[in-house]
């Protein structure tokens, strides 16, 4: 063989006229095989590049019809959900909008656990959201959110069903059953917790004005009384609400698999009960879980069973554990604010003064004079911003201000963007409960407050978070000095929360 290569290399011979072996040939069909593999994996390894840029490319340049709002995307999936999910010390505005708003201004995208989204810090666009739904825009919240609520939670139906919901809980909570039940046995709730508190060295005023709410509004609505079992389903619901407004990381040891453990744990219960209470069709109506299983044995009923579960969830949840935490927030602007406490203790002294029997029980008439009760209400809910986003999802896509939500993103309305704007409410981080004065009473959302909500989705258990605040104001003022032992940070992440407890000690003044 090596004489042949000789000659070929003189240019004697051509490589084609020397005799290879077929093992030669093997070879380097095999050699060239690998090359020709090699730059196909090249190839390939190019276009997966190529087309993950064009990907990530995409996730941050998002198609629009028009012109959306400047923001950025975050990361391919995550997006900005860790800054969103940030905690944030303060009663402020959280560093994610108030960073975006001076850099982007009152309108930003951005991308929130996988979803892309517009925040609104505006007031007009906020009620042009809530005024527009079911015409432009729908109720939603992200898959987590979902996901913890339930699939068919009342925030995710729409149209008639929605309506004829709210109806069926307005017969537990509305001002009708308020001024004949309600009232009466939340002032004698009142009564007895802070009596039971002050037997005592301290009390985390947080975990007992949850216990308080949530034993009046479970036996409302499931017929529970104070137990160790309704303990047991009020800790599942705490676990619910530490995970509500967290990262969603379903994994052991995560505040979310803390809270999808605590929807199980609750949702078996509440199934039990369902399943006990329609295996007896002669039981008689004594909560309002009852009128849902009525509903749900008519010939053709509007419920499913799982809508129903899902409700009862909902209301649970709702009706105690955001009340319990501004209340919470609002003794602990109270030990802080003085001034507030003496004109709180002079209305409600005057309002004593005026009872036949100074030990009677709060009523109508006396609950609507409490001028200054109203206002110190609306100044603690402003400061406590219990909801940090409402959801809404654009239906088609919408023309705000020169920018386009596309059809299907959320927008999210940012109640504490409006709360704590300088140019609405002056020196919005102090507790001036005398700024509401002379204003008349707010019933609805509007383009200045939204507590509570706005539009055809406005609280519907407002009214009843207003007379357990107040309820509970009276009789603290009017019976009790207080100090705080211990305690009471905040952090928002961004939902509010008292990471170390909110101790205080209470001084009967008789």
């Amino acid at each position: 063989m090596q004489p042949y290569l000789e000659l070929a290399s003189l240019g004697l011979i051509t490589t084609a006229t020397i005799p290879l072996s077929p093992r030669i040939y093997s070879t380097i069909f095999l050699q060239a095989m690998a090359a020709m593999a090699y730059i196909s994996l090249w190839g390939a390894a190019l276009a997966a590049v190529l087309a993950l840029l064009h990907w990530v490319y995409r996730w941050r340049h998002p198609k629009s019809t028009g012109t959306l709002p400047p923001g950025s995307m975050g990361l391919p999936i995550i997006g900005e959900t860790l800054q969103f999910f940030a905690p944030n010390p303060t009663c402020g505005l959280s560093p994610f909008v108030r960073d975006r708003v001076k850099k982007y201004g009152s309108m930003f995208k951005t991308s929130i656990v996988g979803r892309p989204v517009v925040v609104s810090a505006d007031p007009d666009v906020n009620h042009y959201v809530f005024q527009n739904e079911g015409k432009l825009f729908e109720s939603w919240y992200p898959d987590t959110f979902t996901e913890i609520f339930g699939r068919d939670n009342v925030g995710s139906l729409h149209g008639f069903i929605y309506k004829y919901l709210k109806t069926l809980v307005l017969r537990l909570y509305g001002q009708e059953n308020l001024k004949a039940v309600l009232l009466a046995e939340t002032d004698a709730a009142c009564r007895g917790s802070l009596a039971s508190w002050a037997a005592q060295p301290c009390v985390d005023i947080k975990e007992g004005l949850s216990t308080m709410i949530f034993d009046l509004t479970a036996k409302k609505l499931i017929g529970y009384e104070p137990s160790e079992s309704s303990e047991s389903l009020r800790l599942n619901f705490t676990a619910f609400i530490r995970g509500l407004i967290s990262f969603p990381l379903n994994i052991p040891g995560t505040a979310y698999h803390e809270c999808m453990e605590g929807r199980k744990n609750a949702m078996k219960v509440l199934k039990g009960m369902m399943k006990e209470r329609m295996a007896d069709p002669e039981r008689k109506s004594e909560d309002f879980f009852d009128h849902v299983i009525q509903e749900l044995r008519r010939e053709k009923p509007l419920l499913t069973e799982t809508i129903a579960l899902d409700l009862m969830f909902v209301l649970l949840f709702a009706s105690f554990e955001t009340t319990a935490l501004a209340l919470t927030l609002g003794v602990k602007l109270l030990a802080e604010n003085p001034k507030v406490v003496d004109a709180l203790t002079e209305e409600h002294e005057a309002i004593i003064r005026n009872r036949e029997d100074p030990d009677a029980a709060v009523t109508w008439a006396e609950y609507k004079s409490m001028t200054f009760t109203s206002q110190v209400i609306m100044e603690i809910v402003r400061l406590a911003n219990i909801v940090p986003g409402i959801f809404r999802r654009a239906l088609q896509d919408v023309e705000i201000k020169g920018y386009t939500v596309p059809a299907g993103w959320g927008i999210m309305v940012c109640p504490p963007a409006v709360h704590l704007n300088p140019e609405i409410y002056e020196d919005p981080l102090a507790f001036n409960p005398w700024r509401w004065q002379g204003k008349p009473e707010i019933t609805g959302g509007t383009k200045h407050f939204m507590a509570f909500g706005g539009g055809l989705r406005f609280c519907v258990g407002t009214d009843l978070t207003k007379v357990l605040m107040a309820t509970f104001i009276h009789n603290l003022v009017t019976k009790y000095r207080w100090s705080t032992v211990k305690g009471g940070n905040i952090v928002r992440t961004p939902g509010l929360g008292f990471p170390d407890g909110f101790d205080i000690q209470l001084f009967p003044k008789n």
